[in-house]
């Protein structure tokens, strides 16, 4: 039986087992994908303390790395459900195995929404991004696409003609969506250009990302806009509901819990991007994972 079982293995799950191991506790971390979360689409990382620049896969093996040195267990198997067992949880995945465990830390992460496009998964992290904040640097003079029109795109899009040479911002509805305030905003930028009634319909292929190739949502009309790099924020899609039983969700399928970490369910936290929060960037998923380890250390030691 482990202490503590972590589902999910991105920046929040590695910092809570690096946290639980060092106060003594046994360990399981549980993903379904690659170590790391999101941060490994990333080509470049600037903004995480310690390091000047590197990979987000360089920084996701060294957290890795960091996890194995402490001695946690870890799997690659995805997690169906959570049973009680008296005071107990049992940890069950989709490959058939039962973990029992005393306490679990939920780190499921967020998956950004993607446009369903051929050659998409080909460049995500070498052309297509998903943060403005985290990659929107490496497009400094340069030409860039936004597709979305929501707060969050606009945001971006307003921190992308910052420092890009051109941005268009690609809605498919006939307005946007975010506020009016934001949307003066970058009305009032000279490099900005805000198409409607519009999606990306293809995605062009070659070695590098170069076009993508437009359609007008009513008239099926087609054309060819060439680009350096393209910034898709249409939402983020938090995979929680397995596990609703033991913790509430908001609106948007989010943990409704605060910094704190803690769910209705003694014994069960969550922490990162899965849960209700304001920022999502790698520094905040830690922080989450270091204040949910040690508050699940807590309730160990009341046992």
């Amino acid at each position: 039986m482990y202490d503590i079982v972590i589902v999910g293995a991105g920046p929040a799950g590695l910092t809570a087992a690096v946290y639980a191991r060092r106060a003594g506790k046994s360990v399981l971390l549980l993903d379904q994908g690659a170590f790391g979360g999101q941060i490994t689409f990333s080509p470049k990382v600037e903004n995480y303390p310690g390091f000047e620049s590197v990979s987000g896969s360089e920084l996701a093996d060294r957290m890795v790395e960091q996890v194995l040195s402490q001695g946690a267990d870890v799997e690659v198997e995805r997690v169906t459900e959570i049973r009680a067992e008296g005071r107990e949880r049992v940890v069950v995945t989709e490959e058939g195995n039962e973990y029992l465990c005393r306490s679990v830390i939920l780190a499921t992460g967020a998956r950004h929404r993607h446009l369903g496009l051929e050659n998409e998964e080909k460049f995500i992290g070498e052309g297509i991004s998903f943060c403005a904040v985290c990659d929107g640097a490496f497009y400094k003079n340069k030409t860039v696409v936004l597709i979305g029109g929501g707060n969050s795109a606009l945001q971006e899009a307003i921190l992308l003609s910052e420092t890009s040479k051109k941005v268009y911002v690609i809605q498919n509805l006939d307005f946007l969506t975010g506020e009016k305030r934001l949307e003066e905003i970058l009305r009032g930028r000279q490099n900005v250009e805000i198409i409607t009634g519009t999606v990306v319909s293809a995605i062009a292929d070659g070695e590098e990302f170069h076009a993508v190739t437009l359609k007008k949502t009513e008239s099926g009309e087609k054309w060819e806009l060439e680009a350096d790099g393209m910034f898709v924020a249409i939402g983020l899609v938090p995979e929680n509901e397995a596990f609703r039983e033991w913790a509430d969700l908001d609106k948007n399928g989010y943990f409704d819990s605060d910094e704190g970490c803690l769910t209705r369910t003694e014994g069960i936290f969550v922490a990162g991007d899965c849960r209700r929060k304001g920022v999502r960037q790698v520094t905040t998923a830690t922080a989450d994972g270091a204040t949910a380890a040690i508050a699940a250390c807590r309730y160990l030691d009341r046992l």
